[in-house]
Formats: structure tokens, C-alpha cells, sequence
């Protein structure tokens, strides 16, 4: 899938929203673990991961041959500041409809309504493929995440107490959360 937008931030510099390409799988990488280390508030911790800058490449050309799934880079200055994509649920006919949504934003870079257009741009993406419900879930205490979620459209469906096992902090709970498309 392809995508490519030009958006100001809040700051007043222009951000490119593209599709990531076989060419940034060191820069995936990179910002994978990057990102990783800085939130508790997402899925894995950096040293859980075991992908090359090969392997990253190769996602990102699938992706980008996807019909149906995309990984978008948001890029400052020649940096990559942030990823955010969508990924099928599952190919059966009753899962088919669905789209997993997730997201990452470099520390460096949040409130500058990088998060926001990363969001937005997923979301065009899962209409534009077809998707009727995109979900994801998110810890119960990262509050500007969810204040994000929730004001473009995700509503709450339901909580899972013991979703993560923290380091830091023990046992997080996830929202599961889901838009409706049509």
C-alpha cells in the first residue's frame, strides 16, 4: 500500500507521512528501538527483538506490496520520528474486516502532532482498504494516548487487567479499543 501526505506541525516544520520502503529497514530499526526504550507503553522492550535491518527491509517492501496492509514513516529533516501501520487481523471471512492498528513516536517528538497524523493516516489507509472495524489496545495509564484514540472516533469495548507484565511497574492493564469505518 502507498501513502504519502505533507503535514506542519505544530511547530511550524513540514513532516513527511510516506509509506516505508525497502531502502528504511536500518531506519525502522532504528526508531523501533529507539522508541522501545523510551515508553514502557509498548509491546516489547528493545533487546526482545531479534530483526536485521534486512529483515525490517523486507516487511517494509511487503507492506508496501500489501493491497491491504501499510507501515508509515513519519520523517523530519531526513529523520524518521515515528511509525505507525496497520496489519490484517486475519484472512478468514469472519476476521477479514478487521485491521490491528499500532503505533510509535520518538520522545523527542511528542506533542507536535506527529501522533495525531500518524493516526489519521492509518485510518484513511484501513478505509481505503477496505477494513470495517481497525482496534487496538493501549496501557490504561498512558492518558494522552487514549485522549488521542478517543478523539478521532476509537471507543472503548472492554479491559484486560494483566495485559502487560512491566519491568518497571508490574501489571498494566490494556483498553482494547475499535473504530467502526462504514
Amino acid at each position: 500500500m502507498q501513502y504519502h501526505k505533507n503535514i506542519t506541525l505544530k511547530d511550524g516544520r513540514t513532516c513527511i507521512l510516506r509509506n516505508g520502503t525497502a531502502e528504511d529497514g536500518q531506519a525502522l530499526l532504528d526508531i523501533f528501538n529507539l522508541t522501545h526504550a523510551q515508553s514502557d507503553y509498548l509491546l516489547s522492550y528493545p533487546e526482545e527483538s531479534t530483526h536485521t535491518a534486512q529483515q525490517e527491509a523486507d516487511y517494509l517492501k511487503q507492506k508496501t506490496e500489501s493491497a491491504d496492509e501499510i507501515e508509515i514513516l513519519a520523517e523530519l529533516e531526513g529523520k524518521v520520528i515515528g511509525t505507525a501501520g496497520i496489519n490484517c487481523v486475519g484472512r478468514k471471512e469472519k476476521t477479514r474486516h478487521r485491521a490491528d492498528f499500532g503505533i510509535s513516536v520518538d520522545k523527542a517528538y511528542w506533542g507536535l502532532g506527529v501522533g495525531r497524523a500518524l493516526t489519521e493516516a492509518c485510518i484513511e489507509c484501513a478505509g481505503n482498504a477496505g477494513y470495517v472495524q481497525l482496534e487496538l489496545e493501549a496501557v490504561a495509564e498512558n492518558k494522552n494516548a487514549l485522549a488521542l484514540y478517543r478523539s478521532v472516533g476509537f471507543r472503548e469495548y472492554g479491559r484486560n487487567p494483566k495485559g502487560f507484565r512491566s519491568r518497571i511497574s508490574g501489571w498494566q492493564e490494556l483498553v482494547l479499543m475499535r473504530l467502526e469505518l462504514e
